[in-house]
């Protein structure tokens, strides 16, 4: 069950329709988990700086189970999130910082329970 969380300086007006949609079916390709069990929320025209400069810029946080665990996952996961949020956000890379975190199913509450014994 992944979570994405796009926060951004970037006013509402300037982010492409269907925003968080993409990000999700993007997520559940890149990792290998199905749309119908991502999770997204954007956030937009956020006081944001990066890097020390106020220029418009993006973090995304990405939480899951089992997939973004490693150096090596998440190097190429960070790759290909790359060149979604920088075709959909008009954005440099160098504008952009990704945040990536394992959790376990004991961590993620659903339907009065826990992932654990789902």
């Amino acid at each position: 069950m992944p979570f994405l969380e796009l926060d951004t300086s970037l006013p509402a007006e300037r982010l492409p329709p269907g925003l968080a949609q993409t990000l999700c079916a993007a997520a559940a390709d890149i990792l290998g988990k199905p749309a119908e069990r991502v999770n997204v929320t954007v956030r937009s025209g956020l006081p944001m700086v990066l890097s020390g400069s106020a220029e418009p810029c993006a973090q995304l946080a990405v939480s899951s189970i089992g997939v973004v665990g490693t150096a090596e996952q998440n190097k190429a996961h960070s790759a290909r999130f790359f060149d979604v949020l920088t075709a959909q956000l008009g954005l440099g890379p160098d504008r952009i910082v990704i945040r990536f975190y394992p959790l376990e199913p004991w961590q993620i509450g659903k339907n009065r329970t826990v992932m654990t014994f789902l």
